[in-house]
């Protein structure tokens, strides 16, 4: 008996209303047949699950409508693949974008439930860690709001990043188990598994045409499963996808093992199958977390391929136009091997030539390159990759020799050309550079902002440029203002829709509308009370969870952001030091008293980083308890900072601390963030700091330091950083302090080997050389402070003048510049009948 074809979403239409009376129903509905709740046994967590169900039936009936549309309009998708998808809490978002909120709150408050405990009952999904991770979810966000036809693809890591504590001011990692209750918004596609090999030989073989032929044999096996999480667009009816891949095994255990007596064994091969998706990053610095991390990143990319080819052919009769259809967007160097992956199944499963298959490969796969860092550029062992994927090293071999010859013929006799731009590193232990693959495999390499964009081709890839020159684009990053601005800010929000409207949450353009507000007084106290709640509802925060009075009238001093030692946290705590030391010998009595927040994890393997941490909150021990200064001067470290964590933060700052050496940092979008909110930027003249002076003005932002220009000088002229310190004794008066052992009586040689590396290994970074020029703006920042009008007019402006980072934009200019696809207009729902 066939199955009969049905109008799902007619046959729904009155169950997903979007009023207070429908919402209660819905809720109730879940406490009870969902969460198997009654009055006696349901807690505050089955509310909060029960209210994000109700909101995720709305949800999936956008979503249905929105695939239907996609497969009917049959525009150019686009495949965002990540490892990182740093998405935070969905619930709050969800409720904006689908313009509930209210109606949510009101249904809520019938049940005598608040609907902000229930928010704050969430987890942060432990899907990614930095400004990676978060620029993926934005620009999510982003596409689903302007209607394109596009999809996010990540892995569904089980622990995700670490959660960090602070124990003897020291970080500590402990395992992130986000899903230990599971999560409302994961739907599981149980039924759905696509097979991802590893390991095995290649045999090669003549087909009956006589072309030779390539089996990949003997292989192990591991399935990848499909967990969905919904997107919406912000008011449009629009619902994405964000899908993610969970390992299993081929199989609950190996029988043969099992039937020999060695079951533990049989489960051991079962839990090293299904480790893939465990943890986010496994520690590399041993063989088994390199191992474990290249086989993450095939098996993302293997899994999104084998997905999109099977989509493809549900409304095309061949791949061959795969490259019209689908354009795969690779968020840095981590996904580059859906390059080979994609020529192996063109080649071995659809039987494609050399040449047509590098045709669709070459224009469907797109680049953006995050970093500049020699060692964040990722390079695997050939050894390695023979070992777990023999097949894409061949076809790696076979990409590099083709462009190799082809380099040849353009460049005749420039050898030295043809070892720099090789895919296969020949210096030392042979290396595959990830890198030069993708910029070779790809149509479009761009940076993200203008002064990357531009060092990725002078500096970073300048033979590939020459080249490719045509591949090579700038898109700056942004941030979608619907989490940044209108839901982790409530006043401020309120107060600009109460002035201009709430147009601007959709279109961030229409915020330049409350610039010539900045010259009202009212206004200008309206803004005040604004950013003055943002700041008592942290320092509530803080109260609450670390035990720490801070002052709400100081200046709120941020800096939150993964340490490293290019994003320089050093340089502000030895500012933060020298301040100090000034107040014990009573200068500096009449500045603004400042509170500063550094916040941030560390890498579990970065010794020096993890060093300084400890140096923060062994400098916030003692400042905070000294009763002479702490009136005018607290240190706080945030443990565990996550994007939750940055939804109170960023909205309560004064001032804005983006200090990397110039040069080092892509462009960032913590920076964006913040100005969005009103704060002041400190920074260098690096990443997007310098396009958010060109759109503020340089009189609305704080530019200290070096260029890139003049830190490539100082290298070139040699730099003796001993010989800043003969110039500046407070700078010295600061590391002899840290020298001294105060700040680790029970340890004084902790931070040795942070003042050998400024002192002795070269200060890589530049830390003591922007020293100086720090402290002179931190002092005009003091003075600008003081004159609360004025500092009022400079945050208003920073707000009214950075629409340009929203990532409307960005993904706008993705869309029309890179990935040639179209919104797709949204369809109303059928009704019955």
């Amino acid at each position: 008996m066939g199955k009969k074809k049905q109008n799902w979403s007619a046959l729904t239409s009155n169950d997903v209303g979007m009023d207070a009376l429908a919402i209660k129903q819905s809720f109730a509905g879940a406490v009870e047949y969902r969460q198997a709740r009654d009055e006696y046994s349901v807690s505050d967590w089955d509310f909060f699950q029960s209210l994000a169900f109700a909101v995720r039936d709305r949800m999936l009936d956008r979503w249905n409508r929105t695939q239907q549309n996609h497969y009917k309009a049959d525009k150019r998708r686009v495949y965002y693949i990540s490892l990182e998808f740093l998405i935070g809490r969905l619930l709050r978002n969800a409720l904006l974008n689908l313009g509930m909120f209210d109606e949510a709150k009101a249904a809520m408050a019938d049940f005598g439930l608040d609907i902000e405990e229930l928010l704050n009952k969430e987890e942060d999904a432990g899907l990614g860690n930095g400004g990676l991770g978060r620029l993926a979810a934005c620009f999510l966000d982003s596409m689903a709001t302007l209607g394109l036809p596009a999809m996010g693809y990540g892995i569904r890591y089980e622990y995700g990043m670490f959660r960090q504590r602070i124990e003897g001011n020291r970080q500590v990692e402990v395992p992130n188990n986000w899903l230990r209750f599971d999560s409302p918004w994961d739907i599981g596609r149980p039924n759905f598994l696509l097979p991802v090999k590893f390991g095995g030989r290649v045999n090669p073989r003549y087909a009956a045409d006589g072309r030779i032929e390539f089996d990949w044999v003997e292989t192990q096996e591991v399935m990848a499963v499909a967990h969905d999480f919904l997107v919406p667009g912000y008011r449009n009816d629009a619902c994405n996808t964000l899908r993610l891949w969970a390992a299993k095994s081929s199989r609950v255990f190996d029988f043969a093992n099992f039937n020999r007596g060695n079951y533990v064994q049989a489960v051991h091969d079962k839990t090293l199958s299904e480790n893939i998706s465990w943890v986010l990053y496994p520690n590399d610095n041993v063989a088994e977390g390199k191992e474990l991390r290249l086989k993450q990143e095939y098996f993302l990319v293997s899994a999104t391929l084998q997905d999109a080819f099977r989509r493809h052919l549900k409304t095309n009769d061949s791949v061959r136009n795969l490259h019209e259809k689908a354009v795969f967007q690779l968020n840095d160097t981590h996904p580059a091997l859906a390059i080979p992956e994609l020529m192996r199944l063109l080649l071995d499963d659809y039987k494609l030539s050399w040449e047509d298959a590098w045709h669709i490969t070459r224009h469907a796969m797109a680049y953006t390159n995050h970093t500049i860092l020699p060692e964040a550029l990722e390079q695997w062992s050939v050894a390695l990759l023979e070992k777990v994927l023999p097949r894409h090293l061949q076809i790696i071999y076979e990409i590099n020799h083709r462009f190799l010859e082809d380099v040849k013929h353009k460049f005749p006799g420039d050898d030295a050309r043809l070892r720099r731009v090789s895919i296969i590193g020949e210096d030392g232990l042979r290396r595959v550079r990830m890198a030069h693959l993708a910029v070779i495999g790809s149509y479009s390499v761009n940076g993200v902002s203008e002064l990357h964009s531009g060092l990725v081709q002078t500096r970073l890839f300048p033979d590939f440029a020459e080249i490719y020159p045509e591949r090579f684009n700038n898109k700056t990053n942004g941030v979608t203002p619907r989490r940044w601005m209108a839901a982790c800010n409530p006043f401020m929000a309120a107060l600009i829709t109460k002035s201009i409207g709430d147009g601007w949450i959709g279109d961030l353009s229409k915020v330049a509308l409350i610039a010539p507000l900045a010259k009202k007084a009212k206004f200008k106290n309206d803004w005040r009370a604004a950013k003055l709640a943002c700041k008592q509802r942290l320092a509530a925060w803080i109260k609450e969870r670390q035990g720490i009075d801070v002052d709400v009238n100081s200046i709120f001093d941020v800096q939150v952001k993964r340490i490293h030692e290019y994003k320089r946290q050093l340089l502000n705590v030895l500012h933060v030091l020298h301040r100090y030391l000034d107040l014990k010998k009573g200068i500096g009595l009449d500045r603004p008293p400042r509170t500063v927040f550094i916040g941030g994890k560390a890498a579990p393997g970065y010794h020096t980083a993890k060093s300084i941490i400890h140096l923060i909150n062994a400098a916030g021990e003692l400042i905070n308890n000294d009763a002479d200064t702490n009136h005018l001067l607290k240190l706080v470290f945030i443990p565990n900072y996550n994007v939750s964590v940055a939804e109170m933060v960023i909205p309560a700052a004064d001032l804005s601390q983006q200090i990397s050496t110039a040069g080092l940092e892509a462009s960032g979008t913590g920076n964006m963030k913040f100005a969005m909110n009103g704060a002041l930027t400190i920074g260098t003249r690096d990443g997007a700091n310098i396009e958010i002076g060109e759109a503020v003005g340089e009189e609305n932002i704080y530019f200290f330091g070096l260029s890139k220009a003049e830190v490539d000088e100082t290298f070139q002229r040699g730099y003796y950083p001993r010989a800043i310190l003969q110039k500046d004794p407070a700078l010295r008066e600061v590391l002899d302090f840290i020298e001294s052992g105060r700040l680790a009586p029970n340890d004084p040689h902790a931070f040795s080997s942070i003042l050998e590396s400024v002192l002795y290994h070269g200060d890589r970074f530049l830390v003591l050389a922007d020293f100086a020029a720090y402290r002179d703006a931190q002092r005009r920042v003091d003075k600008d402070f003081a004159d609360t009008d004025q500092w009022t007019t400079m945050s208003i402006l920073n707000t009214a003048l950075t629409s340009r980072f929203s990532s409307d934009r960005t993904i706008t200019s993705y869309a029309e510049e890179i990935w040639h696809t179209e919104s797709v207009p949204s369809a109303p729902k059928p009704s019955k009948g």
